[in-house]
């Protein structure tokens, strides 16, 4: 079902096997169903700024840091980056406003897979662009004895966001992992490009707006229309990992 985009990712990286020991989750969009909200906020927020931020571009720029956003629209605004004055004005209000909005839930199906990561001895990591404690908190209340707090990678933890490739490489050098010992696990074209761009098999889970085109084009080894379809196929996904 899966062997041949599995042996395609083997034999493009140099790997006999993937040797699964590690699963990393993005957040907003994959354990939450946050983006809504954070495409409402920022457009909101940029726009009480003086800046055009619309809500499609938001989901575009998930996965980046707060101030690689600013920077980008600032940029092309105004031909210069934001100050960081204004990147912290700004992304305060920006997580004002994103507390303001209905709490985001946790993402159907996202839970059932986790507990079969952790109940399998393999360790579930957070990587995420974001630095807001209100969602990092919420993992806990989420997904309780799920995830380490020493295991999760977050805006504070990086220079550059996604799609560098840094957050995920950082999740490898915590969990002092090889790139064919995880798997990535995104909804976010940009998300997706930082996981290839590690050297990690990346599944992209389609919980958004975009076409799927736009996900395998950032060069996803598998995608998934949901997180409950995930779920679903995980046994199946993780036999056929192990199979080479």
């Amino acid at each position: 079902m899966f062997q041949k985009a599995i042996n395609n990712y083997l034999q493009s990286h140099g790997y006999d096997a993937i040797h699964l020991k590690a699963v990393l989750f993005d957040m907003d969009g994959v354990l939450f169903n946050s983006m809504p909200n954070h495409a409402e906020s920022w457009h909101k927020v940029m726009l009480r700024f003086g800046f055009g931020l619309s809500r499609d571009e938001a989901y575009m720029h998930e996965g980046r840091t707060g101030a690689s956003t600013i920077n980008i629209v600032s940029r092309r605004e105004r031909g210069h980056d934001a100050t960081e004055e204004e990147i912290k004005a700004i992304y305060q209000a920006k997580t004002e406003e994103f507390n303001k909005c209905p709490i985001a839930e946790r993402m159907p199906g996202a839970y059932e897979v986790l507990i079969k990561i952790k109940e399998e001895g393999l360790i579930p990591m957070v990587v995420t662009g974001s630095g807001q404690t209100s969602l990092l908190d919420r993992l806990n209340h989420n997904f309780p004895s799920i995830f380490k707090k020493e295991l999760m990678v977050t805006a504070f933890d990086v220079k550059y966001g996604k799609p560098n490739p840094e957050p995920y490489l950082m999740a490898l050098k915590k969990a002092h992992l090889q790139p064919n010992e995880a798997l990535v696990i995104e909804n976010a074209p940009l998300g997706v490009q930082a996981g290839v761009a590690a050297g990690i098999f990346t599944i992209a889970v389609n919980t958004g707006p975009l076409p799927d085109q736009v996900l395998w084009d950032e060069g996803a080894n598998l995608l998934f229309p949901s997180m409950p379809a995930f779920n679903e196929d995980w046994e199946i996904l993780k036999r056929e990992l192990a199979y080479k």
